[in-house]
């Protein structure tokens, strides 16, 4: 996938009924925080905009200050092609299960073919009812303690904000130590070889027996830290420095 599809992954976070303008703050930068900007509102208890939603947001307020209102679910999902429900309470409604890092795989791939995902999250006092998971296409479900399962609307919100992120900015996330590359193995070699003739001239060898194994294990801490074309150059520098005789 091409690193601008990716760039254009931007699920629809809705927050059903939400009661407190303090949640819907902590929803946004819990959005904003994962690259996420696409808060809608579902009959909002105490109206919108709300006074208590800005402070809270710690300077997501370009989240709130987008945040579009809608009288129904039906209305807040029209343009989207997947709908998720977040809900940890069983439904007796077949519809399909997946976790957050699921449901994030799906949602960027959808972006890919520019289509529009949803995630709906519930009333911080009862969740979502049944006639809202009704026009969900799957449950959302997070893995937690069976014997604790109560996650606060933002904590809900984050969980899926940053498995879409992780997805979105793999190339960040796999970035190499060395973005200039690892040495190649002639210069590996070449410290290797550097290393174990300086050892020996210092008597580090006493076993013939043991030295294949010794050079085996050498070389393989050579190869396991990965080093740039630079670190060995260094490491040879410092080997230099060390052999020659004290001034």
């Amino acid at each position: 996938m091409a690193q601008g599809q990716l760039g254009m992954v931007n699920p629809a976070i809705i927050l059903v009924q939400p009661q407190l303008g303090e949640n819907i703050g902590k929803a946004a930068r819990a959005m904003l925080n994962f690259g996420l900007t696409d808060m809608r509102l579902v009959a909002p208890r105490d109206g919108w905009p709300n006074p208590s939603a800005g402070p809270a947001a710690s300077g997501a307020d370009s989240v709130l200050d987008n945040a579009q209102v809608f009288e129904s679910v039906e209305d807040a999902i029209a343009d989207c092609h997947r709908v998720y429900a977040s809900t940890v309470r069983d439904r007796d409604m077949p519809k399909p299960v997946v976790t957050p890092k699921k449901a994030a795989c799906e949602i960027v791939d959808f972006a890919a073919t520019e289509k529009k995902a949803a995630v709906l999250f519930g009333r911080e006092a009862s969740g979502l009812s049944n006639d809202d998971v009704a026009y969900a296409d799957k449950i959302l479900t997070v893995p937690v303690n069976p014997g604790f399962g109560s996650l606060n609307l933002a904590q809900a919100v984050v969980l899926i904000a940053y498995e879409v992120f992780n997805l979105k900015d793999r190339t960040l996330a796999e970035q190499p130590a060395h973005p200039e590359g690892v040495a190649i193995q002639e210069e590996i070699e070449g410290l290797h070889q550097h290393l174990t003739s300086e050892l020996e001239n210092r008597g580090y060898f006493r076993s013939e027996d043991r030295r294949a194994h010794m050079e085996r294990t050498l070389r393989n801490l050579v190869l396991n830290a990965e080093f740039s074309s630079q670190e060995v150059q260094t490491l040879r520098g410092v080997i230099k420095s060390l052999s020659r005789p004290k001034r």
